[in-house]
């Protein structure tokens, strides 16, 4: 007999801004729904944000993506990683630079794993608590989403601010 597969909420930041990057972070909204054992459930709406890092770059575009996955957590950053390779991302010249795509895994279910070595799964992001242009987007589609060890999407907007940040 078939042993049936749970369906793990998952939730991925999307980040671009370069090539016209409203167009990218739409490209990546279609190819997550082309992953496998994967379905795309719901997408926020786009968001302009300053950059993180350096100033001299141009503003992102960011999204957030609900999605219900199959896959194991580590296949499933895999997977991102592919499609950021398949759209032609390379490593920022520097930390936090520009870039034609960024997928983040931000949450998946409930699960907390450890520290960032080398390329390692870290859940929940390090970032997302602090990071407006990961929360808002998040907060259209699952405001009532727990962030392990962080609190509420909601609860965790309000706390950040929208300073920088332009709904599209």
């Amino acid at each position: 007999t078939a042993v049936a597969m749970r369906w793990i909420p998952a939730y991925v930041a999307i980040g671009s801004n370069l090539s016209d990057p409203a167009v990218q972070v739409e490209l990546a909204f279609s190819r997550l729904a082309g992953l496998p054992d994967t379905r795309l459930v719901a997408r926020s709406g786009l968001f302009r944000a300053r950059p993180m890092g350096p100033q001299d770059q141009p503003d992102f575009i960011n999204a957030a993506a609900g999605l219900l996955t199959q896959l194991p957590p580590t296949e499933f950053l895999a997977q991102l990683k592919s499609i950021e390779q398949a759209m032609g991302r390379t490593a920022p010249a520097v930390r936090w630079g520009a870039r034609l795509i960024d997928l983040d895994l931000v949450v998946y279910s409930t699960l907390v794993t450890g520290t960032a070595q080398a390329g390692g799964l870290v859940l929940p992001h390090p970032g997302v608590h602090e990071r407006n242009f990961v929360l808002y987007p998040l907060a259209q589609i699952a405001p009532d989403l727990w962030v392990p060890g962080r609190g509420h999407v909601a609860e965790l907007a309000r706390r950040v601010g929208s300073a920088g940040l332009q709904p599209l």
